[in-house]
């Protein structure tokens, strides 16, 4: 469970969260979507502790009641996997599929251990990339540069999943793709995230994707959370009741990239 309280985050003078209330239970999958300068990704990076928030009386970051922000980076790291936007991000192009699945493995440990293929590791990664389809656990010496932007995408998902994190980050990790290779990947990461039964927070700009992905939806507007639902009243939702919701928030909460993304 993650648990966020009273959150603000200023740029100077600007506020872009503004007290901020966020609870989301053990499997929970939670759409967010708002418009440009919602603050979406700003709360984001602040749960998933790459930025830090403005102090305010009474502000908390907790994941199962453990505050993460007192952490070093290498343990937190195995309390949150994160999947961004930028194909190129979340892999490193200079290094092979098995030395990316490797520091996978092995972030949130110690320094110092070996680099080394341990066969179980090696079957875990071929059983793991066959997932994919695209034929690379046949390839794992190839270089990840190589690879196009959705197979790069598709390993950097496996590679956020693979320890099984308490919380699970991703931040519009489809916008990037074509639109047949953006389906592939989020059909992965619904797959990825009932196998492993993983509290994930999940950006989109396309409303239908929101709808269709997960149990709970947010959307936010002027760095507020506006609405929240969750279960059977989700479930019963349409692109045309989001679309009012955006429209009772004002001009600025409905962007063009959302409105391609309804039809």
């Amino acid at each position: 469970m993650i648990k966020a309280t009273n959150i603000h985050k200023k740029f100077g003078q600007v506020d872009v969260l503004k007290g901020v209330d966020i609870q989301v239970d053990k499997a929970q999958v939670v759409s967010i979507v708002g418009a440009s300068g919602a603050g979406k990704t700003t709360l984001l990076h602040i749960l998933g502790t790459l930025d830090t928030m403005t102090k305010q009386e009474g502000s908390s970051l907790l994941i199962n009641d453990i505050d993460v922000t007192k952490m070093p980076e290498y343990k937190r790291a195995k309390y949150i996997g994160r999947v961004f936007q930028d194909p190129m991000v979340g892999t490193a192009g200079n290094m092979q599929i098995e030395e990316n699945l490797i520091l996978a493995m092995r972030r949130g440990k110690s320094l110092g251990l070996k680099w080394a293929f341990k066969d179980s590791e090696q079957a875990f990664f071929k059983e793991r990339l066959a997932l994919l389809g695209l034929g690379l656990e046949d390839r794992l010496s190839a270089r990840m540069g190589l690879l196009s932007g959705g197979q790069r995408q598709s390993i950097t998902l496996l590679m956020a999943t693979m320890l099984r994190p308490e919380l699970l980050l991703l931040d519009e990790h489809t916008a990037a793709l074509d639109p047949k290779t953006a389906e592939n990947v989020l059909q992965l990461t619904d797959k990825l995230v009932a196998e492993y039964n993983l509290t994930t927070l999940m950006i989109t700009h396309n409303m239908r994707d929101a709808l269709r992905f997960g149990n709970r939806l947010i959307m936010m507007d002027a760095g507020r959370i506006i609405y929240d639902v969750k279960g059977d009243e989700k479930k019963q939702l349409t692109v045309a009741d989001l679309l009012q919701k955006f429209e009772v928030a004002g001009e600025n909460a409905l962007s063009d990239r959302m409105v391609l993304g309804a039809k």
